[in-house]
């Protein structure tokens, strides 16, 4: 049996299936980008696929923590549109 490669939650805390997470990239020259594959270079940090954890790691700031820079207000709009609102 394959293991399913678990990642937290920035967001929430919790530890979930990385296909329920969506990745969030800082990339090497310092912009910040959605990473649909999972697999673009640079410090990444995973977020839930749902509107309640993206308002949580707003507030909380928990992006820009965990990428150790500022995270621009498109991006938050752009997971919005992709979790659906």
């Amino acid at each position: 049996m394959r293991k399913i490669p678990m990642r937290k939650c920035v967001a929430t805390g919790e530890s979930l299936p990385k296909k329920e997470l969506i990745r969030i990239v800082r990339t090497p020259d310092g912009n910040v980008e959605i990473d649909e594959t999972g697999k673009k270079n640079g410090r990444g940090a995973y977020l839930k696929r749902s509107i309640e954890a993206l308002e949580v790691a707003k507030k909380k700031k928990a992006l820009a923590r965990s990428l150790e820079c500022e995270i621009p207000q498109e991006l938050y709009e752009e997971l919005q549109k992709l979790f659906g609102e």
